[in-house]
């Protein structure tokens, strides 16, 4: 049953039923200017349960934010404060209806829980079209949202609603192979883990043993009261499924947008910080896409952060004025990118044209192995260095730089390897030292200490696609296994996603490449509650599954293989000073 209330200069009806084609009815709260009027809507789509308050489902996220960022608080009663969505008293004010549905099967809504399958994504255009003729609509329907309420973004894109007219896409990944459940072909254990912790806890069907809404009362995750049993027959088994597709299959393509149809103006804001799940969907959207109407944002800090400070909110809000209610506000004359260009003690705002920078100078590093350093020239003589294949491997480090030094854009390196096995995992890591070697690294998307820049890539998936990959962005077909011949060497393309950091004079730069994901150190005490494990340098985007890294494939021997003519490199974008 819909309930209508008037509160804090809003109209809300909470629970209304949206009827989808194949007769489920998923449930949306609608808040809405109290005055007579037809608005532009903005909507979002996900799995975290509508009725669950951000300090209740994530207190520790929640607190930090506020107490780093007190413009996030201000101004709101915060009632209403939900996990990646926005926060309807600082929008309907300025004449905005918020949308927020439930997927199936979570929160309020009934029906089987599969993740971005296609299904999930035609229930979304569903909505979109019920927001765009409801009689407080202008017909005008925008998505604006984080993560989960991103990543979707595109892919409903791909099919075009007619009433979808702009989009927002803050830290959204992409590609559901290579953004996010196999790293360069490496299964990422965050999406089992995530699984559990997110979304179990808010599925459909955990009525009284779930949490009740803050603000009306009612049970966070629907009325009826289900066994272990019947939920568990409610939802796809998630990590097992993604297991079971280790190529870039069907299974993946159909969870992947289509570039060609995602034709909306959007607005596309990474995080220089989120390695392992988000920023690279953000830059292959903007450059990939083909709207022709699309600006590319990138920042810092955690990832919900900007979202809702007063910079990102107003930022949002520009684009959203322009596209759903055609003000003259100044955002056609917007520059396509605006950065924040990260230093290790701040970031400064610019704006650009282009994505890579057009101003870049591409610079080839040699990993040399005399003395394991990155040198401009090659190295002098041919060598071999060997690793543990499950070790902390190598680190090649650069004199001190003799300037202030910009890198800006995607990262690449090659390497020429052999493996004692039919096999070997690469993980990579671009890191900066200060003049007496301690590491920087940043409060990242999750991790308070993630390093620059990190890539991955299964030896086995060394195959290119020759139309998409690029000198700076080696682009991985993964629709086969090219195993090794134990001790014969192989040459590898390693794409590093991409990054910002201005070098000071004395710092160096340096490159590890590694048999195992990247350690900042051994313990830090640092968690966060919507996560299992502690936070050591890569946050909850791990790669330990023994069932995909098997020990006769992946314990053996690493051997890197020089020669005179740089067999391993690093290319960097190096920035002109302006």
């Amino acid at each position: 049953m819909v309930r209508r209330s008037q509160q804090d200069n809003m109209l809300i009806e909470w629970d209304v039923g949206i009827p989808m084609d194949d007769g489920l009815v998923v449930r949306a709260d609608v808040f809405r200017p109290a005055a007579e009027g037809k608005w532009p809507v903005l909507l979002t789509y996900g799995p975290y349960a509508k009725g669950l308050a951000f300090q209740k489902g994530y207190p520790s996220a929640w607190a930090n934010m506020i107490s780093g960022h007190p413009d996030v608080a201000s101004g709101s009663s915060n009632k209403y404060q939900n996990w990646e969505v926005v926060d309807p008293e600082k929008w309907v004010p300025h004449g905005y209806v918020c949308v927020r549905v439930d997927s199936r099967g979570t929160g309020r809504s009934p029906g089987t829980i599969d993740h971005f399958s296609p299904r999930e994504t035609r229930d979304f255009y569903q909505c979109i079209e019920w927001a765009g003729v409801q009689p407080w609509s202008s017909g005008n329907v925008g998505l604006n949202g984080v993560s989960y309420y991103g990543i979707n973004q595109w892919h409903v894109a791909s099919l075009q609603p007619p009433h979808l007219k702009a989009m927002c896409i803050w830290e959204g990944a992409a590609d559901w192979y290579r953004d996010m459940t196999h790293h360069g072909g490496i299964l990422s254990t965050f999406w089992a883990n995530w699984y559990d912790m997110q979304v179990k806890t808010v599925q459909y069907g955990l009525g009284e043993r779930g949490p009740r809404s803050a603000v009306t009362g009612a049970l966070v995750c629907g009325d009826e009261t289900l066994s272990d049993q019947e939920l568990a027959r409610n939802r796809a088994s998630f990590g097992d499924e993604i297991l079971a597709h280790p190529l870039d299959d069907d299974y993946h393509k159909s969870r992947s947008p289509d570039w060609s149809k995602v034709t909306v103006p959007f607005l596309s804001a990474a995080n220089w910080g989120g390695q392992g799940l988000h920023p690279r969907g953000n830059f292959e959207g903007f450059v990939r896409a083909a709207s022709q109407q699309k600006w590319l944002e990138c920042h810092g800090l955690e990832h919900w952060t900007h979202f809702y400070t007063d910079y990102g909110r107003e930022l949002q809000r520009r684009f959203f004025d322009f596209h759903l209610k055609g003000e003259a506000n100044g955002w056609d004359e917007q520059p396509k990118v605006q950065l924040q260009v990260r230093h290790v003690d701040k970031f400064v705002e610019r704006h650009e044209t282009g994505w890579p920078l057009p101003s870049t100078r591409w610079t080839e590093f040699y990993l040399d192995p005399r003395n394991q350093t990155l040198s401009l020239q090659p190295p002098a003589e041919e060598a071999e260095i060997s690793f543990a294949a499950g070790g902390d491997g190598l680190t090649f480090m650069s004199e001190p730089l003799a300037d202030e030094t910009e890198i800006t854009g995607p990262l690449a390196t090659r390497l020429r390897i052999s493996s004692s096995t039919e096999d070997a995992d690469i993980f990579l890591v671009f890191r900066v030292f200060t003049a007496d070697l301690r590491e920087v690294t940043f409060l990242g998307a999750i991790d308070p200490h993630t390093p620059v820049a990190q890539g991955w890539l299964r030896a086995s998936h060394r195959k290119l696609d020759g139309k998409l990959s690029k000198p700076y962005r080696p682009y991985h077909s993964h629709d086969e296994v090219q195993p090794l011949q134990p001790g014969k060497p192989v040459d590898l393309a390693v794409e590093l996603w991409p990054t910002s950091i201005v070098v000071p004079k004395g710092y160096r730069i340096a490159l590890s490449v590694r048999g195992k994901d990247y350690v900042w150190q051994t313990s830090t005490g640092a968690k966060l509650s919507n996560f299992k494990n502690e936070l050591l340098g890569c946050g909850p985007f791990l790669h330990d599954d023994p069932r995909d890294r098997l020990q006769r494939l992946f314990a053996g021997t690493t051997t890197l293989h020089f020669d005179r003519r740089g067999s391993c490199s690093l290319l960097l974008p190096i920035i002109p000073p302006r």
